[in-house]
């Protein structure tokens, strides 16, 4: 493993993250989107591509007045019009795309001398006119390795404040990619990488881990990992995976996770999946009887996430076909609800029952409920029975 230092996040949700298929950021949107990350501690934001018109390049500029902790990026192409339209919005830094790959340069008309004669062209340009300019290899995990190592050290050449290497369609796996940045660190021990990974494999998050641990100080993120088809490497996974599998202080504000994560679902209407990684609604929730007897005793045992580092509190056990009797037993007690084992083997098979006829778990109302048909049925009266279940 290569020696690391602290990573160093770029959010691009309102770029990247705003270019997933039918997601439109209001203004005032963005500007929460922005506070969010201001507070976690995120220290560059790419806010958007000017050249998409007019409004886009306002709103780019009223971002960049708010006074903002973060580095302000701004995407382009590599051309002067695009540069201009950035440097007239007022973001800190700018980053030039350029392809890199074989199929991209075709699509494009475009070829190898055209894009090293304007990386220096653009770049001498662009310095005059921003603090720092990031130079971008789109679509480097399928490009030629000896014109990607021409490109990068050109680049480098000239000042580049950082490289992008982007896996533009999500080919790359953790071992690719870490192998990929290896070999660049090599060849270029002093240019600051970074990786720019895209989810269509569903790799996206590991890729970025990887990449960061081949080398790659910094590493492009959206928040729920929003962005084109599959989407991007969610900043929230990402830092999590580093803090808790490599130990690896991000220096991000962890506890606002869940909030910026429900906010950006509400705002992009994608809805997260109740198992998505870190911010999901289930995915601190546990069902399985052998899972919640040691829970009880210690939510180390079978949970790895604490519910309050993420800003969100721990879920209660849920009730269904594979909850056992100790689950049972600790509802009962919450509710100061009498426990007779022979209840609670007709509770518990009555729950898996209804569980499997409705495929889906139980309320703690159904679960209450359920209890006293059993104690009525059993000849004990109304009278006998507090279901103090409110």
């Amino acid at each position: 493993m290569a020696d690391t230092k602290n990573p160093y996040f770029i959010d691009t949700t309102l770029r990247d993250g705003e270019q997933a298929p039918g997601v439109v950021f209001s203004l005032e949107e963005k500007m929460q989107v922005c506070s969010l990350l201001n507070e976690m501690g995120v220290p560059e934001l790419e806010i958007g591509t000017p050249a998409m018109g007019i409004k886009e390049a306002q709103e780019i500029s009223t971002i960049c007045q708010m006074g903002f902790n973060f580095k302000t990026l701004a995407w382009c192409r590599a051309n002067k019009k695009d540069i201009l339209l950035a440097a007239k919005s007022g973001t800190n830094g700018v980053h030039l795309s350029f392809p890199v790959s074989l199929i991209l340069q075709q699509a494009m008309e475009k070829d190898e001398n055209w894009v090293i004669q304007h990386l220096k062209e653009m770049f001498e340009f662009a310095s005059s006119l921003f603090e720092y300019v990031t130079i971008g290899a789109q679509d480097a995990s399928r490009a030629n390795y000896s014109f990607l190592k021409e490109f990068i050290g050109l680049s480098q050449f000239l000042g580049a404040s950082r490289i992008r290497i982007a896996d533009t369609v999500g080919i790359l796996n953790p071992l690719t990619c870490f192998k990929l940045i290896d070999e660049i660190k090599l060849d270029y021990p002093g240019m600051p990488l970074e990786i720019h990974a895209h989810n269509d494999l569903g790799m996206a998050t590991a890729n970025t881990v990887a990449a960061y641990l081949a080398g790659a100080e910094c590493l492009s993120v959206t928040v729920n990992g929003l962005g084109e088809r599959a989407g991007n490497a969610a900043l929230e996974e990402v830092a999590m995976a580093l803090e808790l599998s490599e130990r690896v202080d991000c220096g991000l504000k962890t506890i606002l996770f869940s909030t910026l994560s429900n906010y950006v679902s509400t705002i992009s209407k994608r809805v997260l999946s109740q198992s998505k990684p870190i911010t999901g609604s289930l995915v601190l929730s546990h069902e399985s009887g052998i899972h919640t007897q040691c829970l009880q005793k210690d939510r180390k045992t079978y949970q790895l996430i604490e519910a309050e580092r993420i800003g969100t509190s721990e879920k209660d056990f849920i009730i269904g076909k594979h909850s056992g009797r100790a689950t049972i037993k600790y509802f009962l007690e919450k509710a100061n609800l009498p426990i007779d084992e022979g209840v609670c083997d007709l509770l518990l098979k009555r729950i898996k029952e209804k569980a499997i006829e409705t495929k889906s778990y139980l309320s703690k109302e159904e679960l209450y409920q359920l209890y006293c048909d059993i104690c009525i049925s059993r000849n004990d009266s109304k009278e006998k029975i507090t279901c103090n279940h409110q």
